[in-house]
């Protein structure tokens, strides 16, 4: 049971991971959207904006799409893994097997061809909604990890940041076999990294604790459903938007505030705002161009228009 003072922010959370995008506005036809982002590249430099979609290719399932983890998962909110000893400890053990999944995957077509686009001029920077890594990996240079990274893990009660590697050795002394005996489908695995298991193998768990205080009250360093993205983050977030010419939104819904919200800042500043992604978004009635279409094949057709592949 939720402490009465979080119930409200829990329920808001509710609210948000159900949120259903429909589709709102009529799509640019192919060739003029890619025409039209062209331009928009070459004229103004772009903050790019990312979303799940933009990972999908690596085999990092997504939220929202059509067999996104949403048809079969509910993910965890802030309130619940921090208030719910019994939840937060089911997560970890669904994570350790799942992690192996996500610590497995790499870069796509679509991260390397952003990082050519950064470095031709035509991208500022990315901010991404992604919590893989899998844009630094590929190696963007401006980037902000708006959500955190899976990769770092953070103490509830002191603070201590831990690399997720390291904890996952400590679990694996722990937990000797444990990921081994589990058959797990990959396809199952979602995008905070936890997979289903039964109570049983839940229970048979252990838990390792913080390195500096001991605490098992360990996070991944991942802003949660019902968590604040920190105020850093949003800063220079806007810092970023406020550096660049044009907005160039790719493979989000921006069905969460927190991206959402940057494109609306874009459009109430008067710059263009392009969209491409597969399925429908919040943002797509204020886009200057949207391009109804999946992530890689759109970026091959941009490069080579670009004279960049």
């Amino acid at each position: 049971m939720l402490p009465d003072l979080v119930t409200p922010v829990h329920r808001s959370a509710l609210r948000s991971i159900a949120r259903v995008v429909d589709e709102t506005a009529t799509p640019t036809p192919q060739d003029e959207a890619l025409q039209a982002v062209t331009t928009q590249l070459r004229a103004t430099p772009a903050l790019v904006l990312t979303g799940a979609g933009v990972s999908t290719d690596s085999g990092v399932p997504d939220y929202r799409g059509p067999s996104g983890s949403l048809t079969r998962h509910r993910p965890m909110t802030y309130q619940e893994f921090r208030h719910d000893p019994d939840a937060s400890h089911r997560y970890w053990a669904r994570s350790f097997v799942g992690w192996r999944r996500m610590a497995a995957a790499r870069p796509n077509l679509t991260h390397y061809a952003l990082v050519e686009l950064e470095q031709a001029g035509l991208v500022t920077g990315v901010v991404t909604q992604n919590v893989d890594g899998l844009h630094a990996a590929a190696g963007s240079h401006n980037l902000l990890s708006l959500h955190g990274d899976l990769a770092r893990v953070t103490c509830l009660d002191c603070g201590h940041l831990e690399d997720r590697p390291s904890l996952d050795a400590r679990l694996e002394e722990l937990n000797p076999g444990y990921a081994e005996s589990i058959r797990l489908d990959p396809s199952q695995v979602n995008p905070d990294g936890d997979v289903s298991l039964d109570e049983a193998h839940v229970r048979e768990f252990r838990m390792a604790g913080c390195r500096r205080c001991g605490s098992i009250l360990l996070k991944p360093d991942v802003v949660y459903f019902g968590e604040p993205v920190p105020a850093e983050r949003k800063h220079r977030a806007s810092a970023m938007l406020d550096a660049a010419s044009s907005l160039l939104v790719v493979g989000s819904s921006l069905a969460v505030m927190s991206g959402y919200r940057l494109a609306l800042d874009a459009a109430r500043q008067g710059k263009t705002v392009a969209v491409i992604n597969g399925g429908p978004g919040r943002a797509d009635r204020r886009a200057d161009v949207l391009w109804r279409t999946p992530v890689a094949p759109a970026f091959l057709s941009l490069l080579d228009a670009l004279d960049l592949s």
